[in-house]
């Protein structure tokens, strides 16, 4: 365990947004440090194609997006670190970041620690995670093949997952809890064209139900109460995100659902820490705006740095 490890900017968190402030922190010789967190490379790694990042006609898996961009932010200086932050002191500078590792103490904080995937929070999901239940396709989608799957959510990533699973089940059954979807109109096109699909709406799940692995899925209608049993092979769960933030409760602002409140310039409450990404973003939770997000992050960043010498200079 280490304790005087004093850097100038710490990063907590390696996704889109970890590693695009690393880029900018470091091409402003600022050696930053990157704490990776359980994830690296984020949620976007577990994607199998990311086809909306600019710069890629034909998309670009989300592992490897991940990739490309540690090298840049390597290439320039930045240091990646397999470590996961527990609990932090924002009270005074240098701030304290205490790890698996140990402790680190930096000029500057840049958040990054993405969300995590809400769970339906039903009988039988925990006990059947990973005997069926999943919360990410690319993982497990192979270990599907030619089964009956079911999705449950209404959002892009529901229809973008589906549609993965679509190339190893037999048949990919989307359940909604409204009659709606969410998800933009050319996902679901594509998924409503697809011979494998099949949609049930206004419907919840009440039970997931199995021994040793999932074999159904007790089903109820919104509108009628009707309960109906269902039998699948495995079920993805896509309904959305919390926050990774609950190690700065007490230490820095946010809203009701725990996001972190920052200004347009990603400043958080406290002077020197900033935030990015999805642990900062309710709205558009996407590659692209989390990597911009970063990049701004670590160019204040440079900036608070930069007044802090000056200040020092004319004390």
């Amino acid at each position: 365990m280490t304790d005087n490890r004093h850097v100038k900017v710490l990063i907590l968190g390696a996704g889109p947004a970890g590693l695009s402030a690393a880029l900018y922190a470091a091409r402003a010789e600022l050696a930053p440090v990157v704490l990776t967190g359980m994830q690296l490379g984020g949620q976007a790694a577990l994607t199998h194609l990311v086809e909306n990042y600019p710069g890629f006609p034909e998309g670009v898996g989300g592992a490897q997006l991940g990739e490309l961009f540690q090298k840049q932010a390597e290439h320039f200086g930045a240091k990646i670190e397999f470590d996961m932050a527990h609990a932090v002191d924002f009270s005074q500078r240098p701030y304290k970041v205490t790890t698996d590792s140990g402790n680190y103490h930096a000029d500057t904080v840049i958040i990054a620690t993405g969300a995590s995937p809400v769970h339906l929070e039903v009988p039988g999901e925990v006990e059947l995670t990973g005997r069926g239940v999943s919360y990410c396709a690319t993982c497990d989608g192979w270990f599907f093949k030619d089964k009956k799957v079911a999705i449950v959510g209404g959002g892009d990533s529901a229809f973008e997952e589906a549609l993965f699973i679509t190339r190893y089940a037999s048949s990919v059954t989307l359940i909604h809890r409204r009659d709606e979807f969410r998800a933009g109109a050319i996902l679901q096109k594509r998924a409503k064209a697809h011979p494998k699909m099949n949609f049930i709406t206004n419907t919840v799940i009440s039970n997931i139900v199995g021994t040793d692995k999932l074999t159904t899925l007790k089903l109820r209608n919104m509108l009628t109460n009707e309960e109906s049993d269902f039998e699948t092979d495995g079920l993805f769960i896509f309904i959305g995100h919390t926050p990774n933030t609950d190690i700065f409760k007490g230490q820095l602002e946010m809203n009701d659902l725990g996001y972190l409140k920052v200004n347009d310039k990603m400043e958080t409450s406290v002077p020197g820490v900033f935030a990015s990404g999805e642990a900062a973003d309710q709205h558009f939770k996407q590659v692209v705006t989390s990597a911009g997000m970063g990049a701004a992050a670590a160019i204040q960043a440079t900036r608070y740095l930069e007044s802090l010498e000056e200040e020092t200079a004319h004390s």
